[in-house]
């Protein structure tokens, strides 16, 4: 299957190099754009062999899949550039930029349904950058076949799932922006470690490694967190002292309200 990423900025680039490493896609089956040769010279040094051109349109017509990697403000603009040289029984038209609904993809594509491709919008996080994003795909206008491989693409770069458009602004707050949250608990952890007695680095270390073994215990076993903190806490012992200090403190809370006001 042949891609083109229009936008080979961070997300566009992370995207190429993923699928690159991934095994799954060769860098020459890639065509990357950038409004500049010095972006896309970046890439080519980060991905050897990529195809990459300023040209969005003659990006598009070789492609089976074209992702749009711009900014979300520079998205109609885009679409209406390339729109004409899309193929609607051929190609399938992937967007990942936030806050631009599939209903305002078709508009700017064109008042003719019939002409419309398979659209999906897609929503990774910047774990993409390690291939382990968890990445919300929603779709219309499209069939299993084409869904299934658009799945299959962002499953070579983390974990995706198919939602319904409504449910991709929660995915963003749990996993986009859960991202900074996970990561503001590494650093204050490690902040508490350095106060107990251990090296900076060493504590982000043993917090980040601790963060990814509970993580694997939930997606492996499929269990409830609680089940799992259960296996951690004893009568009398330090863990649930630990525990009912951060709740007095209104841990769960602000997470909650946390989330809550990123809507």
């Amino acid at each position: 299957m042949k891609i083109a990423i229009l936008g080979a900025g961070n997300m566009g680039g992370a995207i190429a190099c993923g699928l690159v490493r991934s095994g799954a896609y060769r860098a020459e089956e890639i065509v990357c754009t950038a409004r500049t040769d010095t972006t896309l010279e970046r890439l080519r040094t980060r991905c050897a062999g990529i195809r990459t051109t300023t040209d969005n349109v003659a990006a598009v017509r070789d492609a089976d899949l074209i992702v749009l990697a711009v900014k979300p403000w520079l998205t109609e603009q885009l679409v209406r550039e390339i729109r004409r040289a899309v193929d609607p029984d051929r190609q399938s038209i992937v967007s990942i930029a936030a806050g631009v609904t599939l209903a305002q993809l078709s508009e700017w594509l064109g008042d003719d349904r019939a002409m419309r491709p398979a659209l999906f919008r897609a929503i990774p996080n910047t774990a993409i950058a390690v291939q382990q994003s968890m990445t919300f795909v929603a779709a219309q206008c499209s069939d299993e076949r084409r869904i299934n491989e658009v799945l299959a693409l962002f499953g070579k770069l983390g974990e995706a799932m198919l939602v319904d458009e409504t449910m991709l602004e929660t995915g963003m707050i749990l996993a986009s922006c859960g991202i900074a949250f996970a990561l503001r608990y590494v650093r204050a952890a490690a902040e508490g470690g350095v106060e107990l007695g251990c090296p900076a680095a060493q504590a982000t270390h043993i917090v980040a490694a601790t963060l990814k073994g509970a993580a694997e215990l939930l997606l492996q076993r499929g269990s409830h967190p609680e089940a799992e903190i259960d296996c951690v806490t004893t009568p009398g012992g330090i863990t649930i002292r630990g525990l009912n200090e951060m709740e007095e403190a209104g841990f769960s809370a602000a997470v909650i309200r946390g989330l809550k006001a990123c809507r």
